[in-house]
């Protein structure tokens, strides 16, 4: 008998006298806050998606996309905001409490955003 074989498209191994299926799964990937913040909007407004998603096995590849796409976009935008708001590091040497009040005042507003355009869509 054969140590391993593959019928339907499943591998097999023999253990003993019985052929045993050879479960794999997936590559994980890191996933960060934004695609956590997803997965718990998907499993409480978009449960059929989500079991979609989790029965395919597609689900960590999904929020870890969803998750690049929104730290993308929250830096894209948290850049173009201090840009033109004039968030320099000539104004952090002057004036650090300004500085920083701008820059969380942008980081919020980004993560606002983000989390209507990419996170609760």
């Amino acid at each position: 008998m054969e140590k391993y074989i593959t019928k339907n498209g499943i591998k097999y191994e023999l253990r003993g006298e019985q052929y045993y299926p050879i479960c794999e799964l997936p590559e994980q990937k890191e996933i960060g806050k934004w695609g956590l913040l997803h997965l718990g909007w998907l499993k409480r407004f978009r449960i059929a998606r989500y079991n979609e998603l989790l029965m395919s096995g597609e689900l960590n590849l999904y929020l870890y996309k969803v998750n690049e796409e929104a730290q993308e976009r929250f830096e894209s935008l948290v850049a173009d905001f201090a840009e033109s708001n004039g968030l320099t590091e000539e104004l952090k040497e002057k004036d650090q409490m300004k500085w920083v009040q701008l820059a969380n005042y942008f980081a919020n507003a980004a993560k606002e955003i983000v989390e209507s355009e990419v996170i609760f869509r």
